[in-house]
């Protein structure tokens, strides 16, 4: 049987490890404290490296904010992280020891090509390409804080990445202008590998259910419920009566995302933006559910 986890928040041990290093007895408790960056595009800047424009031969140009999201530090090197669809992935510092925060910087094609030995010149720019942007933090005692590995693995918890207060990071793809936010009839068919669900529920084909794609630019979207309903259709026998949020990212009409779900299980969704405007995806689950879910636009 599934059960919903309870998953307590470590910003909140954090945030106590901020504010108190006594037991309550006689003996003091060594509590070291850390620090997360919290990165911010530029409103109304590029979200995107845009391809389209790259080829055309037109400079692109993004901007971006480094601040402190939690903690005390020292000082921040601004880093930036270049995936290459190849596999490669590249780590290089964009500005070193910034002491004054918030602080904006701005980088143009050519910026990005001086600077990552990946590219030489416009040609070297790929579809499925992506620039990370971080912090490293340098706390008051010393010690170096890195979100990412110098191999670009990540050095957080998922309440750390998906925290509303701060973005540790911000990505910008290399990919094409996208349009898909609104809201969308969705159609749904998939299975259950619990025992749980009623067999006239297990397998479902074709459950219909309305989803909003929530806009969150650079080709990045918030599906209001990834499993289109059948997650609550399947387990509400277990409390599950909510819907279930997942990000997915749109790169010239590929899709692709994972999240974790409320079970504690790792879900991965793979889709495409079909010629008439549709879209669908398919996603699975670590435990081996599976669904298929086709997305029609509302007018």
């Amino acid at each position: 049987m599934k059960k919903l986890k309870y998953i307590f928040i470590s910003l909140f041990a954090l945030t106590m490890a901020l504010s108190c290093d006594d037991d309550g007895g006689d003996s003091k408790l060594n509590l070291k404290t850390s620090a997360v960056p919290d990165i911010q595009k530029v409103e109304g800047s590029q979200p995107i490296i845009d391809l389209l424009a790259i080829q055309e031969g037109e400079d692109v140009s993004i901007s971006f904010t480094a601040d402190i999201g939690m903690g005390t530090v020292s000082s921040m090197d601004v880093v930036g992280y270049y995936f290459a669809a190849d596999g490669s992935v590249e780590k290089v510092v964009l500005a070193n020891d910034v002491t004054t925060f918030p602080t904006t910087l701005t980088l143009s094609k050519q910026q990005l090509i001086d600077t990552f030995a990946a590219l030489n010149s416009d040609a070297d720019f790929s579809l499925g390409d992506q620039l990370v942007i971080t912090g490293d933090l340098t706390l008051e005692d010393g010690t170096v804080v890195s979100m990412l590995t110098d191999a670009g693995g990540r050095n957080y918890g998922t309440d750390i990445q998906n925290s509303p207060l701060f973005k540790v990071t911000q990505t910008y793809n290399v990919s094409c202008p996208s349009d898909l936010g609104g809201t969308y009839t969705a159609l749904s068919s998939g299975a259950s590998t619990d025992s749980g669900p009623t067999p006239d529920e297990n397998p479902i084909t074709d459950y219909p259910y309305d989803i909003v794609l929530t806009d969150n630019g650079g080709g990045s979207y918030t599906l209001s419920d990834a499993f289109g309903g059948l997650y609550i259709l399947w387990y509400d026998i277990y409390g599950l009566t909510f819907e279930v949020e997942g990000d997915i990212t749109d790169v010239c009409g590929t899709l692709s995302g994972s999240f974790t779900d409320p079970f504690g299980a790792n879900v991965t969704i793979d889709g495409v933006v079909n010629g008439d405007g549709t879209i669908t995806y398919t996603w699975v689950n670590d435990f081996g559910d599976t669904g298929t879910t086709t997305l029609t636009k509302v007018p």
